[in-house]
C-alpha cells in the first residue's frame, strides 16, 4: 500500500517537452529563422528551413534539459519552478540526461545534414555556453550572470546565417550583438518580477544585489545600446528605409516602457510584478517584430 501510494507517476511525452523549455525556444527559433531569411534575401529553402527548426529545437531543448537537471536543487525551492519534471521526479535525473544527450547529438546531425558543419558547431557552442558558462558558473556567482550568459541566446542568428551562407558576415555579428544587448533588458525585467524567489535560493540577480534603482538604470543603458544597434544595419545600407521606420517605431515603444519603469525606480518606490510585467512582455514582442521586419525588408525591398 505504501509503495503504491508513493509511486511516481509515469512520465509522458509532455513531461519531456516541458524539460526542453518550449516557451523559451519559440523566440530562439524565430531569431534563427529570421536570420536565415535575411541571409538568403528571401526564402532560404524548404529543407534547410525545416531542418533548422527541428535541429534548432533539439539544440536549445538539450540546453534546457541540462539546465533543469543542474538547477533542480534550487528549482525545488521556488514556486515558479517547483513543478518541473526534473524536480518532482516524474522524469528521473538519469532519463533526463539520456534525453539531453540524445537531443545534443541529434541536433548536430540534423543541422549538419541540412546545412553545413559551421552551423552545427555553432549550435553546439550555444549548448556549451548556456550549460557550462551560464548555468554552472555565472548564474550562482555574479549578478552579471545574465549579461555574459546572454551570449548563449544570441547564437541562434549565427546558426541561421551560417546555415544559409556557410560563413559569418558583419551583419550576422550585428544580429548577435543586438540580442546580446537586448537580453539584460528582457531578463532583468523578469528578475524584478520574481526577485524574492531568486534571493531566497541565493541566486545573485541584479535587483537583490545592486538594488532596484541600479538595476533599472542598467536596463536603461542596455535599452539605449539595443536601439542604437537596430539602426547600425541601416547605416551600413543592409536594410531599407522601411526597416528603419519599423525599428524606430519599435524603439519608441521600448523607450516608453523603460521610461515608465525608470520614473518609478527613481522615486524609490518598490517595483513589483505589475510594474515590470509590461516591459517583460513587450521585450519579447519587440525582438520578434524586429527580426520579422528584417526578414520582410530583405525579401521585399533590398
Amino acid at each position: 500500500m505504501a509503495d503504491a501510494a508513493t509511486a511516481r507517476p509515469r512520465a509522458t511525452w509532455r513531461d519531456y517537452v516541458t524539460l526542453t523549455k518550449p516557451k523559451v525556444i519559440s523566440l530562439l527559433l524565430l531569431t534563427t529563422v529570421g536570420a536565415m531569411f535575411v541571409a538568403a534575401g528571401g526564402w532560404p529553402g524548404t529543407v534547410p528551413l525545416i531542418g533548422l527548426l527541428v535541429g534548432g529545437y533539439m539544440s536549445a531543448g538539450a540546453a534546457g534539459v541540462y539546465n533543469m537537471v543542474y538547477d533542480r536543487d534550487i528549482d525545488v525551492r521556488m514556486k515558479r519552478t517547483a513543478g518541473r519534471p526534473a524536480v518532482t521526479g516524474v522524469v528521473s535525473t538519469r532519463d533526463a540526461l539520456i534525453f539531453a544527450v540524445a537531443l545534443t547529438f541529434g541536433s548536430f546531425a540534423v543541422i549538419w545534414a541540412v546545412s553545413n558543419l559551421l552551423a552545427a558547431l555553432l549550435s553546439w557552442a550555444g549548448i556549451a555556453f548556456y550549460v557550462i558558462i551560464y548555468t554552472m558558473w555565472l548564474k550562482r556567482s555574479t549578478w552579471q550572470n545574465i549579461v555574459i550568459g546572454g551570449a548563449a541566446g544570441a547564437i541562434p542568428p549565427l546558426v541561421g546565417w551560417a546555415a544559409v551562407t556557410g560563413e559569418l558576415s558583419l551583419l550576422a555579428w550585428l544580429l548577435f550583438a543586438l540580442i546580446f544587448m537586448w537580453t539584460p533588458v528582457h531578463f532583468w525585467a523578469l528578475a524584478l518580477m520574481i526577485q524574492e524567489d531568486y534571493a531566497a535560493v541565493g541566486v545573485p540577480m541584479a535587483p537583490s544585489v545592486i538594488g532596484e534603482r541600479a538595476t533599472v538604470l542598467q536596463i536603461v543603458m542596455y535599452a539605449v545600446l539595443t536601439a542604437v544597434l537596430t539602426v547600425v544595419p541601416f547605416a551600413l545600407q543592409e536594410f531599407s528605409l522601411a526597416y528603419l521606420l519599423a525599428a524606430l517605431a519599435l524603439n519608441v515603444v521600448l523607450a516608453l516602457r523603460v521610461a515608465s519603469l525608470w520614473n518609478l525606480a527613481r522615486t524609490g518606490a518598490a517595483i513589483r510584478k505589475a510594474q515590470a510585467l509590461p516591459l517583460y512582455k513587450y521585450s519579447m514582442l519587440y525582438l520578434a517584430l524586429l527580426f520579422l521586419s528584417m526578414a520582410l525588408d530583405r525579401a521585399l525591398f533590398v
